[in-house]
């Protein structure tokens, strides 16, 4: 079977989402920045899943680019969660460099997507 980069690492970022949000409701007592970053770091992978089953290539790019706007969201969140003091700053670097991989996987996959089938900007 075909290795499939960001469907990889996007699950594994969820999986990092998930250890994240258990320290902060359990040792920080944070419970509403972590639930909105749970949420948009976990529904990255699921909106790469989902778009291995589009039914068309725009219906693709359509859900990889949502799956951007949740990594970008992500990134938002885990700032916030840096700057408020909730996590550390080699905690934060550590999350923050797989988010930015995860965004940067997702922006080069619709790039070359909209490239290869002649989609304009």
């Amino acid at each position: 079977m075909k290795n499939n980069l960001i469907k990889d690492k996007s699950y594994e970022f969820a999986l990092r989402m998930i250890k994240a949000y258990k320290f902060l409701n359990e040792e920080k007592r944070e419970f509403v920045l972590s639930k909105q970053m749970l949420r948009s770091g976990t529904s990255i992978g699921a909106l790469v899943r989902e778009a291995e089953q589009a039914q068309s290539k725009a219906d693709f790019i359509s859900k990889m680019n949502i799956a951007l706007k949740e990594a970008n969201e992500t990134e938002y969140w885990l700032l916030l969660l840096k700057d408020s003091n909730y996590i550390d700053e080699k905690s934060f670097e550590s999350i923050h460099n797989d988010c930015v991989e995860v965004i940067k996987l997702l922006i080069s996959i619709i790039k070359t997507t909209k490239e290869n089938y002649g989609y304009k900007k």
